[in-house]
């Protein structure tokens, strides 16, 4: 159960601020929603039923400072998930996504990334779909850990770097 000014991670959308939980009228039912703002994008406006397991399966609530200093601790020891089929990629990279799940996002940027720099050596690029998968991943993490820490965007890899060189 989540609250009002909850900060909530609510699948590929990000950091989104519960902002009120009402009883809403969609169709012919009266139903009790959370009302989700998400933080970079204020002008949105997601609707969540409450109840809904497949929706709220979805959301969660932003890692703490602590949870995040113990993931970005974990990551040096995280492999890389590259999938040379490029169609079980697509699909795993997808499913990653949509579920979530930190350390599997931790897994794709590294992989991805790794594959983005032993083509920069042949002068290849990745394929248009894996660029895509990496940004959606880093969007996802690096905006939770912004939200987390209290810090920019932009101050979320520096800030990792300086983390993972204390180590």
């Amino acid at each position: 159960m989540f609250i009002k000014d909850d900060l909530v991670v609510y699948g590929s959308e990000g950091v989104c601020r519960v902002t009120n939980i009402s009883t809403r009228k969609f169709g012919n039912a009266d139903r009790e929603y959370y009302i989700l703002v998400p933080v970079n994008d204020v002008k949105s406006t997601i609707y969540v039923p409450v109840g809904n397991k497949k929706l709220e399966f979805k959301m969660h609530k932003v890692l703490s400072s602590i949870e995040i200093n113990e993931l970005i601790s974990c990551m040096p020891q995280q492999e890389g998930l590259w999938i040379d089929n490029e169609i079980l990629r697509k699909q795993k990279y997808q499913d990653i996504l949509r579920n979530g799940k930190h350390l599997e996002l931790i897994s794709l940027i590294k992989a991805v990334h790794s594959q983005q720099e032993k083509l920069k050596i042949t002068g290849k690029k990745l394929h248009q779909s894996d660029a895509k998968f990496l940004a959606e991943a880093q969007k996802m993490l690096h905006g939770e850990f912004s939200a987390a820490l209290n810090i920019e965007i932009d101050e979320v890899i520096p800030f990792i770097m300086k983390k993972l060189s204390m180590s």
